[in-house]
């Protein structure tokens, strides 16, 4: 039998350099960024490995295509009466749900069903069970297998029977368990869209019932949870319903069909690439890429600003003519302003500042992205977190206003004790903003308190200072304009000084105040200086920009929005924070704008948004608006399916020409420094499928095998830093709850010493107990 050569000592250094558990090593002093990194953007090449493909023999052929071809996902409800003496089954969307429910309706006993929960609860003598569903348990699949284009034959069924063993099972199961000897049912998930549907789908696929009564809430405190049952409706929110169905209709017919009309394209090159487009996701890339094309477009015009200093014998101050020059032959009408005297006033006006509108989830997530850096996703999850703990108002709402029932006080008293606000807390009524949401009221906290930290806690405090601040009196601002004028040239400066803070004191909402002195009369210019500058490209959109760009233009909804723009980074057609389209999102864009313009049309996607948003709000015929939306769908689908049919090979050569020039632009900036190995290559953050992990190897692999081990459980980005003590590149690695940690790469770095040192000793302290 052969022997592997035997590593080196630096390899063996490399490869251990860093621990599985990275919170062991103290390499480098870790940095705290006040404004934190996004880690959900990667945007490091993975290495690729060559496919082997075996050689299929012609009856083992045939025996696959026989039984992908014929098998069926086929799903009927269970035969189900309610009882007449059974038992009220409360359905909620979540475990944390179902236990706050059940605490609130009376006395519950926690019971368990194969490690899932559910509540008994005696309510005036009545027994009522309180079980959770966790999210969907149902999914649309196709009926019969296969991957033809278009495909519009689906239905719903249990998600463990299109991914076994998966972890919903045991939910369904229990569901249907409580469900034989129940006489009532009654949906208390999250009163939105997508909630309706999960509890929807529960009534009529598990419990096999046509209608269940409906429990409506904001909050998950027990004097609106015990309001909630009381004035239950006998009916589910049937507009809700429907509207949601329809739109997970719509979502799959596009995804799917679009999707495989593209990964179609690029198979005609011999190439496969798991690509993805949908009903929001084309026109939401089509703003970024437009957006990317006019900054690449844009050419960059040099300008002058003119600037003057005037003197009135007691002070002086700097003013800027109020025109950028862009011509330098208007130069001339500055000439000889020096020493010469012009007039000058003082402007004085006084401006009331009101408190911001109370938040809806976009609100939130603009301002969490402003003030802290939380993407658009990620405050939607921690919202979420603080609603199903009882702390805030149902987070998935447009609404800027504030309902009479909200018990002010109580909440006011609370929080004001708590931010040391009581004496700023002086208006009756609420400051409001105009949009509204006719199922849940804006985000406002509950009064209730707990220990948080971290992003949970900045969010909280966010939305409760928030709260806090629509109770309290205008700011008033003191706003100040010197203006200079000589030979019709006018120059001038502002400034301002808060008078009044108000509610300036509770939220973080910065003024610049500069402290300007009054003059009036004659003056003298006593300097002047002109600074070139350049005009600026238009600014790229944030995570949270361009949520809100979809929000005014109403592509998607409030609670997709922010995947959205997660599954454009995932599919590598954006990257970074500040958001870039790259080659392949660019090309994607310019492909469907030759061969099939309607995927990535704002004004189609707006047109179906409207007709869900009609079946929402009418009060009968909801399947028939359903059954004209679909069909308008299909007949949408079915031709863009004919344009891609004609087109397959030129789409798909474009896709992937596209997909090389993406990764030879990764590769390129992910070069770190020359191989001091080989001196020839040049070292390259790299990813290995087998290990899951980063390292940094020499481009000349494999004739050079020069390679670093770099920390596991997160992205490696490079900082353009380099290392004091050893001139290595400095690295940064980003991970989820983790702060961003600079490091270098160098094991035999002195700043890495100790920690070699202790890996040693390990490594000793390990041979000696294995030899024992």
């Amino acid at each position: 039998m052969r022997k592997k050569p035997e590593k080196s000592k630096e390899q063996k250094l490399a490869e251990n350099f860093f621990p599985l558990d990275p919170s062991d090593a103290k390499i480098t002093v870790e940095k705290v960024y006040k404004k934190p990194l996004d880690v959900e953007l990667p945007n490091i090449p993975k290495e690729r490995k060559k496919r082997v493909v075996k050689k299929k023999t012609k009856k083992y052929s045939k025996k696959v295509t026989k039984k992908t071809s014929s098998k069926k996902i086929d799903y009927k409800p269970p035969k189900i009466s309610l009882k007449k003496n059974g038992y009220e089954l409360i359905i909620t969307e979540k475990p944390q749900a179902a236990m706050k429910i059940a605490d609130a309706l009376g006395k519950s006993k926690k019971e368990n069903s194969r490690n899932v929960p559910y509540y008994e609860v005696e309510r005036n003598g009545k027994k009522i069970i309180v079980a959770c569903a966790v999210g969907h348990l149902f999914t649309l699949t196709q009926k019969e297998k296969g991957t033809q284009i278009p495909v519009f034959d689906i239905n719903w069924v249990p998600n463990f029977l299109v991914r076994k063993k998966d972890f919903t099972k045991r939910y369904y199961d229990n569901l249907l368990n409580l469900a034989k000897n129940a006489g009532e049912i009654t949906v208390a998930t999250d009163y939105d869209i997508e909630g309706e549907v999960i509890g929807f789908n529960v009534v009529r696929f598990i419990c096999n019932q046509k209608d269940a009564n409906r429990m409506k809430f904001s909050t998950l405190t027990k004097p609106e949870l015990n309001l909630a049952y009381e004035s239950k409706s006998k009916t589910i929110d049937w507009g809700q319903a429907i509207a949601g169905e329809t739109r997970h209709y719509l979502d799959w017919f596009y995804g799917i069909n679009l999707s495989r009309a593209l990964m179609d394209a690029i198979k005609q090159t011999g190439r496969f690439k798991i690509m993805s487009i949908g009903r929001v996701q084309g026109p939401a890339l089509n703003l970024i890429v437009n957006k990317e094309r006019k900054i690449q477009e844009f050419k960059s015009q040099k300008y002058w600003q003119i600037f003057i200093k005037i003197n009135d014998n007691k002070n002086e101050i700097e003013l800027k003519y109020n025109k950028d020059i862009f011509d330098k032959k208007e130069f001339t009408k500055f000439e000889n302003l020096i020493g010469r005297t012009a007039n000058a006033k003082t402007e004085k006006k006084e401006e009331n500042l009101p408190p911001n509108v109370p938040f809806n989830l976009t609100g939130l997530q603009m301002e969490a992205y402003r003030l802290y850096g939380i993407t658009p996703s990620r405050t939607l999850q921690i919202a979420q977190s603080l609603y199903l703990a009882g702390l805030i108002s149902y987070p998935r709402t447009s609404s800027q206003k504030l309902p009479d029932s909200i018990n002010y006080k109580e909440i006011l008293k609370k929080l004001a004790e708590n931010f040391r606000a009581e004496k700023l807390i002086l208006r009756e009524k609420p400051i409001e903003g105009k949009k509204t949401d006719s199922a849940h009221p804006s985000i406002y906290p509950t009064g209730e308190i707990e220990n948080l930290s971290g992003e949970e806690e900045k969010i909280y405090n966010l939305i409760a200072k928030r709260f806090l601040c629509l109770f309290c009196e205008n700011a008033i601002i003191d706003n100040k304009t010197i203006i200079a004028e000589i030979d019709n040239l006018k120059f001038s400066t502002r400034g301002s000084e808060v008078r009044k803070k108000a509610w300036l004191e509770i939220y973080p909402y910065k003024i610049k105040e500069t402290e300007l002195p009054d003059m009036n009369g004659e003056v003298k210019i006593t300097d002047l200086k002109k600074e070139e500058k350049e005009t600026q490209p238009p600014r790229r959109y944030s995570p949270a920009s361009i949520v809100s760009e979809l929000e005014k233009k109403n592509l998607g909804t409030k609670a997709t929005r922010a995947s959205i723009i997660e599954t454009l980074y995932d599919r590598g057609y954006i990257k970074e924070k500040s958001i870039e389209a790259t080659p392949l999102g660019i090309s994607l864009i310019e492909t469907l704008e030759k061969y099939s313009p309607v995927i990535i049309e704002e004004e189609l996607t707006r047109k179906f948004e409207k007709e869900m948003n009609s079946i929402q709000e009418s009060k009968k015929n909801f399947e028939e608006k359903e059954r004209k939306i679909i069909e308008d769908a299909k007949g949408t689908i079915t031709n863009i399916s004919k344009d891609f049919e004609k087109n397959k090979l030129k789409i798909g050569t474009e896709l992937i020409n596209a997909q090389t020039k993406l990764w030879e632009k990764q590769k390129e900036e992910n070069k770190l420094n020359v191989c001091p190995k080989c001196q020839k290559g040049m070292l390259t953050i790299m990813y290995s499928k087998k290990t899951r992990r980063y390292f940094v190897a020499c481009d000349k692999y494999p004739e050079c095998k020069n390679t670093y081990s770099l920390p596991p459980n997160g992205i490696i980005k490079k900082t353009g830093k380099i290392c004091e003590e050893c001139g290595f590149p400095i690295l940064m690695r980003l991970s989820k709850g983790k702060r961003p940690w600079e490091f270098c790469f160098n094991p035999e770095c002195p700043t890495n010493s100790e920690w070699v040192k202790k890996r040693e000793e390990a490594k000793k302290v390990n041979e000696n107990q294995d030899t024992k």
